[in-house]
């Protein structure tokens, strides 16, 4: 397993998993700090209304360019042009400081329109909800640049390790913020969710702190960098600019796919069940919050496994294809394969299984909400290898490509969202995702495969491997784990998930070292002592 690949996936990993794995835990005491399950439901979806279009103006925010800063980055500093390297993260930063204003500005004046469109009870209410994150789509933009340099240095330490000091601010912030307005002043619960919504705006503030305290530790290693680096080469700025700009478009799409796709079903979920069924406003907003707002709490943990693979990989094939080494990045392509399916397969099946006590530990006990998480944890696998092959496309420079499939996903699940929502009503929501995003999978991994001869049999081993794991874990569902889905306590389905996963990992663990796939993805068999930290250094 390459070294490099390994070490930047866990740090990425590290940072974004565990992240997002807070993310979620704060759910519990926040929602029952919220009171009955009503405010919660509505609380969920006025703060889902705002992050959906939040993520999308700040995917058209950051403009791809922190993506593209990185490719760049690792291919000049593979020609020791490190003088190159610097200049132009500093034209991408300056790019991102006005973008961030301008979005912000956009985000702002957008904000009716969109919650107009969105399932919730209260327009006012999402209305304000979503212009308090104003400020976080002026700041993130620029501290995206600032990882972006990191990760074209292939330095993801520091990227990793500021999402995660950026999830536990806004985290600490969200339950304190949400303690002190209904345990000590004693005030609607819609406040709190303005607040905790603006959580965001701190986490991105804490973030940048840690990046600028990093970067001053590594300013000895880059002077001596520069000093020895080629002259600065690089000249016309405009020119430079328009270029990035015009490299960033394939990045843009990258970064809004899902989101858009998401976005899809806020804007149009709602008018179409109003006008296909007698469902009330309210009825509405409680299917969109179990269908959609809730799972994705669980399902971006899962996506981001595909994120730090490929994120990791894509200055590594940059690099590769920068010095015409072509001949070995169809190794690596395998590498990539291999430890993305190594984790992600079995985490989709132990989480499928469980949703009732996910749900029940998260949430609330609903039958319905069990239902389409599960249904979610499933799209999850196509959304996370969508993002992998996609990521791939663009570091190969395969970018027409990339934003061909793109637009056509798109488009799959603008036509077919209204006959399937129609015909299935929620889980044609979910359907239509799932197609478009399976041609898409289909088409990418294709045109990596059929360009660089990628020899897909080698992955027989690992996909057997899951395969038997799938009916182990399904065989001790259906024997076993289905009577637990009706029990509603927290604290028992929290402690028979603690149980279950870990005596699910220990046989998925049992199992890759039994048929020697551990030692083929990672080098080694998988015992307690690679667990150790010095393993990743």
């Amino acid at each position: 397993m390459n070294k490099k690949i390994l070490s930047g996936s866990f740090w990425l990993s590290f940072g974004s998993i565990f992240s997002r794995v807070l993310g979620v835990v704060y759910l519990i005491p926040w929602l029952i700090m919220l009171g009955s399950y009503h405010n919660q439901l509505n609380a969920q979806a006025i703060f889902n209304s705002s992050y959906t279009p939040y993520a999308l103006f700040l995917s058209v925010g950051t403009a791809g360019l922190p993506s593209v800063i990185a490719r760049e980055v690792a291919a000049l500093n593979s020609k020791n042009r490190y003088k190159d390297s610097v200049y132009l993260t500093k034209l991408g930063l300056l790019i991102m400081l006005i973008m961030g204003v301008i979005c912000g500005f956009a985000l702002y004046i957008s904000a009716p329109l969109i919650a107009k469109s969105s399932p919730v009870d209260s327009v006012a209410q999402a209305t304000f909800s979503i212009r308090v994150l104003v400020p976080a789509v002026v700041i993130l933009p620029s501290m995206s640049m600032v990882r972006g340099w990191f990760q074209g240095n292939n330095d993801m330490k520091p990227y990793g390790i500021s999402q995660l000091w950026e999830q536990f601010s806004r985290v600490l912030f969200i339950l304190a913020a949400t303690f002190v307005v209904i345990e000590v002043l004693h005030q609607n619960y819609v406040y709190a969710v303005y607040l905790s919504v603006f959580g965001a705006c701190v986490g991105a503030l804490t973030s940048y702190i840690c990046l600028f305290l990093y970067s001053k530790k590594q300013l000895p290693a880059l002077r001596e960098k520069l000093s020895a680096s080629e002259a600065r080469s690089l000249e016309n700025v405009g020119q430079i600019l328009w270029g990035l700009w015009v490299s960033s478009i394939p990045f843009v799409l990258l970064g809004a796919f899902i989101t858009l796709t998401q976005f899809v079903d806020q804007v149009f979920f709602k008018q179409i069940l109003l006008q296909t069924t007698n469902y009330t406003s309210r009825y509405v907003s409680y299917l969109y919050t179990i269908f959609s707002a809730n799972p994705s709490k669980i399902t971006t943990v899962i996506i981001s496994l595909a994120t730090a693979v490929s994120e990791t990989s894509l200055p590594l094939l940059s690099g590769l294809r920068a010095q015409g080494e072509t001949n070995k990045i169809s190794d690596l392509l395998i590498e990539n394969y291999r430890l993305l399916l190594f984790v992600l397969l079995p985490i989709v099946t132990l989480a499928a299984f469980a949703s009732s006590s996910i749900y029940t530990v998260l949430f609330s006990h609903d039958n319905l909400g069990t239902f389409y998480l599960m249904q979610n944890i499933l799209q999850s696998l196509f959304l996370a290898l969508v993002m992998n092959s996609l990521t791939l496309l663009l570091a190969l420079n395969m970018n027409r490509l990339a934003v061909i499939y793109m637009i056509l996903g798109l488009i799959l699940k603008l036509v077919l969202q209204f006959p399937c929502v129609q015909l299935m009503q929620t889980t044609g929501a979910i359907v239509s995702t799932d197609l478009a995003m399976i041609v898409v999978v289909i088409l990418s991994y294709h045109a990596l495969d059929k360009t660089y001869a990628v020899d897909l049999k080698r992955l027989m081993p690992l996909l057997t491997a899951n395969f038997y794991f799938l009916i182990i874990v399904a065989a001790y569902y259906f024997a076993f784990g289905e009577r637990f889905n009706d029990v509603t306590s927290r604290s028992f389905n929290f402690i028979y998930l603690v149980i279950y996963g870990l005596i699910g990992l220990a046989i998925y663990i049992w199992l890759t070292n039994k048929t020697q796939i551990s030692k083929q993805v990672i080098g080694k068999k998988i015992g307690y002592k690679y667990f150790r930290y010095k393993h990743f250094k």
